[in-house]
């Protein structure tokens, strides 16, 4: 091999490592700064968004709303299929008396789709403050989705705790592991493309929002 052709493979390799340093480095970051508890939980807001991923996160939605914390609930990325009614019953907190409350959205696919239906489903009701309930892990890129969507608004971090994610020392649990690198290139994902967003002024369309009748 030339000596020019192991000087480029030779940086090549030393870029590699550096990158693959720099990831993982990022990752141990990305772990430890997730949320383990709730940190204000007594400010009331106009809203409660819940994002669908678990029945955890609609109890405990529900579970602020009867409480009185806010005027309504959202539920976002909810199967197109499935009303409040059906919703409902899924929850362990859920009665006849928070239905007129609750309403839900059908058009999101992903965290980027819970933003932007969120978005538009706050700016229709005129609310400017929300109480954000999602799993702690995906809490982070849940928050960087929703306030490039809807920077006017004020939002609180409500998470919840999966028990089947083990965040105390996390790297010990494949299944966790596996779930928070792929959290984490997801979030690197969303902050490169929101990074790209407001250096080049390009915009990410907003799909059309179906909302269940309350």
């Amino acid at each position: 091999m030339r000596p020019r052709r192991r000087r480029l493979l030779a940086s090549m390799v030393a870029l590699a490592v550096l990158a693959g340093g720099v990831w993982a480095a990022g990752l141990i970051a990305f772990a430890f700064s997730l949320p383990d508890a709730v940190t204000d939980p007594f400010t009331r807001t106009e809203a409660i968004v819940i994002l669908t991923g678990g029945s955890q996160r609609l109890d405990t939605g529900l579970q602020l709303l009867s409480e009185d914390m806010a005027e309504r609930v959202f539920v976002s990325g909810v199967h197109r299929d499935v009303g409040i009614h059906e919703l409902l019953r899924i929850s362990a907190e859920a009665s006849d008396s928070l239905a007129c409350c609750v309403e839900a959205g059908h058009g999101a696919r992903d965290t980027m789709g819970n933003a932007a239906e969120t978005a538009a489903w706050m700016r229709g009701h005129g609310y400017r403050s929300l109480r954000l309930v999602t799993a702690s892990y995906h809490m982070p890129r849940s928050l960087l989705e929703l306030r490039s969507a809807l920077p006017e608004a004020t939002v609180i971090p409500h998470p919840v705790f999966p028990p089947d994610v083990k965040l105390e020392q996390w790297w010990r649990w494949r299944g966790t592991a596996t779930l928070l690198t792929r959290e984490y290139n997801k979030y690197l994902a969303a902050w490169a493309r929101r990074a790209w967003n407001d250096r080049f002024g390009s915009t990410v369309p907003i799909s059309p929002v179906r909302l269940s009748e309350s």
